[in-house]
């Protein structure tokens, strides 16, 4: 996983609404890149409608949040329009950026063993360095702690 004070490798992935994003393009601003493991399940459903919700403050604080799936972006515009969800969602089909930032782990479910994206979130400041990392996300609280250190930049 990549570590805080790291430069946040850059990106370019297909969103919502049917453009491309690019990270460095957001600069000088701060940057929530939170990686989750599915659209429309219960932990990725809460934790999307926490950021959501906090998204004024985010924005008051001149951040952008973005979240990150290996869903196609025709799965991110259902969940957004079923949720009403105003975070942008970039689909990384191929995996390249969760290995990248070393979210694409090996998990271990009931004794099966599988890949998958390990919930994480990354702050990368308006230089593009990685803040903070919040790595082995317990869903409960996290977007309030994510908006404190936003503002605490």
């Amino acid at each position: 996983m990549i570590d805080p004070g790291t430069t946040a490798p850059d990106f370019t992935l297909p969103r919502d609404g049917g453009t491309d994003l690019t990270l460095s393009s957001l600069r000088p601003g701060p940057v929530v890149l939170y990686f989750y493991p599915r659209d429309d399940t219960p932990g990725c459903t809460t934790e999307a409608n926490d950021f959501t919700a906090m998204l004024p403050d985010f924005q008051a604080a001149g951040a952008t949040v973005i979240g990150v799936s290996r869903d196609t972006v025709a799965k991110h515009e259902k969940f957004i329009a079923k949720h009403d969800l105003g975070v942008i969602l970039v689909s990384d089909a191929d995996g390249t950026l969760c290995e990248t930032y070393g979210t694409w782990v090996e998990k271990n479910m009931y004794g099966k063993k599988s890949m998958g994206i390990q919930r994480a979130t990354f702050l990368i400041d308006g230089a593009g360095t990685v803040a903070r990392v919040w790595p082995k996300v317990k869903v409960a609280g996290h977007a309030a702690d994510v908006l404190e250190a936003v503002q605490a930049l």
